[in-house]
């Protein structure tokens, strides 16, 4: 996850790469082909990686300066003369703060507006509660006609931007302030909508998004030197949300744990739940912040402190195949 991380996880030869970083790149590899993409910012233009697009195309730029419900408001207007605006500014601003423009200004008229948010989850880290952004999937999810994306790593990142450039309607994609373990260590078609498998298994499948699939995938290692198979699902679109990919796991394996940098209620388990439920009913356990709001800290004492590691999820999926097989 993070350098302190890796000196408790054990892992060698750990890649980082900045998914902000991604974004601010492939935004400008976009708007050099199409003119109807701009960009806006809310006085966070360093801090989302807007600025490699305001120095390439300032006649296509605009800061509001620290009036986010502006720039929302202002990325509909653009799209509703058929431009394809990307509004950009940390995620607990993006969300809780113009929660009632997202609503009535994008979702409602369905508009074309991309909503890239930098600082999700609690890998903010120092900035504390105020910044932590916990319950901006939740939110996201509950606005008709939006779709929402979290990418596991830079590379998932720039292929999902690309779909999500020419995906008709709004969209809310989530970024990091970290660098972020390389989960796709070669270029991979990413389809938003479509979860992508990133390891088979028989015991146990291990559901994650963001930065929680590195920890997945480290999770079933784990397990592997237990004797237990785990299968990895990378459900980077939250919605609309792969059922046939989460229901074809659970019956594959009969036992499911799910991993987000997120608050439980409303985010990756709470929507896994309810397509199992009247689906494919399993055991199920759950790796997710637990009804609160967070401490400021160093990113890797928040996770560690509140079970957002691979070894919270290897010992949830532990528990929850001896819960099948008790069941048996």
């Amino acid at each position: 996850m993070f350098d302190k991380a890796r000196e408790l996880e054990g892992v060698v030869g750990m890649k980082l790469e900045s998914t902000r970083d991604a974004y601010g790149e492939t935004l400008v590899e976009l708007a050099r082909a199409d003119e109807r993409i701009i960009a806006l910012s809310a006085d966070l233009t360093v801090s989302t990686r807007l600025h490699w697009f305001a120095r390439s195309f300032p006649e296509r730029f605009f800061d509001f300066g620290i009036a986010e419900a502006n720039m929302i408001s202002t990325a509909a207007g653009f799209a509703s003369c058929g431009k394809i605006a990307f509004a950009s500014t940390f995620a607990v601003f993006a969300t809780c703060r113009v929660f009632d423009q997202l609503r009535m200004s994008i979702a409602y008229p369905r508009l074309n507006v991309k909503v890239v948010a930098s600082h999700g989850g609690i890998s903010v880290g120092e900035d504390g509660a105020s910044h932590h952004a916990i319950e901006d999937l939740a939110l996201m999810c509950s606005l008709p006609n939006f779709t929402v994306i979290a990418p596991a790593d830079a590379r998932a990142t720039r292929e999902l931007v690309r779909k999500a450039a020419y995906y008709e309607g709004p969209v809310y994609i989530r970024l990091n302030r970290p660098k972020v373990p390389v989960v796709y260590e070669k270029e991979e078609d990413f389809e938003i909508g479509r979860a992508k498998s990133l390891a088979e298994g028989e015991d146990v499948a291990i559901i994650a998004n963001g930065m929680m699939v590195y920890q997945a995938l480290e999770a079933a290692r784990m397990l592997a030197n237990e004797g237990i198979s785990a299968s990895v699902l990378d459900v980077h679109t939250l919605k609309p949300l792969d059922e046939e990919a989460i229901v074809k796991a659970a019956e594959e394996t009969g036992a499911v744990v799910t991993a987000e940098e997120h608050l439980l209620h409303g985010g990756l388990g709470s929507a896994v739940s309810l397509v199992l439920a009247e689906k494919c009913p399993v055991p199920m356990r759950f790796v997710a912040i637990r009804d609160t709001y967070c401490e400021s800290g160093k990113p890797w004492e928040l996770f560690l402190k509140y079970g957002l590691t691979a070894e919270g999820i290897a010992a949830s999926c532990m528990d929850v195949v001896a819960m099948k097989m008790h069941e048996i």
